[in-house]
């Protein structure tokens, strides 16, 4: 028996929700260990379609521990909003379902304002760069986390304490807002902020980590969900156009308090073409009617934002710096329904920068931008794939296609998605299996 650890592979986007979801019936417990509500999982269950943006998916499978790790930025109102909302839809989440950990950092108004000031001026001067953040406070929490100034889940219930950290914080961030042209903040608005909703998001505070190591002990499956894409880690993404936190496989570990050990089968969710959101460098990208028939095939909106997202080509030199930034053991590759009908489909092998042929993105943001893709083609299919279970339901070109991805990106399909639907999947690998 093995933990498993599912990562997005691309830049985000890649059908995790259902995945996570899919596995979660073999698992214990789902444990989200990065990101914020800036990203989400739509998940299809029995023709109800849940949205999930903080909450592990798991939430949604009676019998399942929820677990958010301390790698995750909480912001406490959106929160309890999901969880009321969730409840519309019958589900109900208790302490006896979802666990937060005490020492998670929590998203502030004041951060939401920071974020949305920037973005705004951004691109303004010269030199100004516009992320496309979701202007959910993310960036700004990770930032006062690594300042050593956040307010965590364990204040909530200490307010004495609480309030000379509240002051503390407003120190840096009034200083900063009047360079930015902004009214200060009163210490008693985020008092009343905090206090208000403290009732409701102590029950679930937890030392996660203690908790984590018992059920390991026990015997417990444990399922780490990522959010994000690996190409928007902070540090291995196309930065800066990338998220505040590091979205690879290692950030379970201690985004949650779990030794690296403990981490088991690394699965990459890894869709059969490539989607970016907001901006930043995409090689592979198509503005013409193929690119927005995958839009629209693909209904590729955000869960969280509405936002459209950008389409392209499947990117396997991408995909193969995520397998070994990540150590992935094997993919679970999606949407591939989605290319049903397209007479030929391209794949990306490499790039040409500057005339020299290169086999990855560079770091740098000035080559990622001049970088050239180099394609190879293969013949499309016109059969429908759409609810395939098992291999002989694949036409003979879909399988090519299949064949050629693992082949390129160095990493094996384990698990194969035809629709949005759970049961919708073939399995070649149980990740969960020893």
């Amino acid at each position: 028996m093995t933990n498993v650890v599912v990562i997005g592979s691309q830049w985000g986007d890649e059908g995790k929700g259902k995945i996570v979801d899919w596995l979660s019936e073999r698992a214990d417990i789902v444990v989200r260990f990065q990101g914020g509500h800036n990203a989400g999982h739509t998940l299809v269950i029995d023709g109800t379609s849940y949205k999930l943006s903080l909450l592990p998916s798991g939430v949604v499978r009676p019998g399942k521990m929820a677990v958010i790790g301390n790698g995750v930025v909480v912001d406490p109102h959106a929160l309890c909003a999901e969880i009321d909302k969730l409840a519309g839809q019958g589900v109900t989440i208790t302490p006896d379902n979802l666990r937060i950990a005490d020492n998670a950092t929590l998203i502030l108004s004041l951060h939401r304002e920071l974020d949305g000031i920037r973005e705004d001026a951004a691109g303004k001067s010269n030199g100004g760069v516009k992320i496309g953040t979701t202007r959910r406070g993310i960036g700004p929490a990770y930032e006062d986390k690594v300042g050593r100034r956040a307010i965590r889940v364990m204040d909530l219930a200490d307010i004495d304490t609480l309030s000379a950290k509240v002051e503390r914080l407003l120190t840096h961030h009034n200083a900063l807002r009047r360079g930015l042209g902004e009214p200060e903040i009163s210490h008693d608005t985020i008092m009343q902020e905090l206090t208000s909703v403290a009732d409701r998001v102590l029950p679930f505070r937890d030392t996660v980590w203690l908790m984590l190591d018992r059920e390991r002990r026990r015997g417990a499956r444990i399922l780490f969900e990522g959010a994000q894409g690996s190409l928007l880690d902070i540090d291995h993404g196309t930065y800066p156009y990338v998220t505040s936190s590091n979205t690879v496989a290692g950030q379970a570990a201690a985004g949650s308090g779990m030794g690296p050990g403990s981490l088991g089968y690394i699965l990459g969710i890894t869709k059969a073409y490539t989607t970016r959101v907001g901006e930043g460098p995409f090689p592979t990208e198509l503005t013409d009617e193929i690119g927005q028939f995958l839009g629209e095939r693909g209904h590729e909106f955000g869960t969280v934002t509405g936002r459209k997202r950008r389409c392209g080509w499947f990117d396997a030199a991408l995909v193969r710096q995520s397998v070994a930034t990540n150590g992935i053991t094997g993919i679970a590759l999606t949407k591939l329904d989605v290319l049903d009908g397209l007479d030929e489909l391209k794949i990306c092998v490499g790039y040409t920068l500057d005339g020299e042929e290169i086999d990855h993105l560079p770091a740098s943001q000035g080559q990622q931008a001049r970088v050239v893709p180099k394609y190879i083609t293969l013949e499309g299919w016109k059969e429908s794939t759409v609810g395939a279970r098992k291999w002989a339901d694949l036409p003979a070109q879909a399988i090519k296609y299949v064949r050629q991805v693992e082949e390129l990106i160095g990493a094996p399909v384990a698990l194969l998605s035809t629709s949005p639907e759970r049961d919708d999947t073939i399995l070649v690998t149980d990740p969960f299996e020893d």
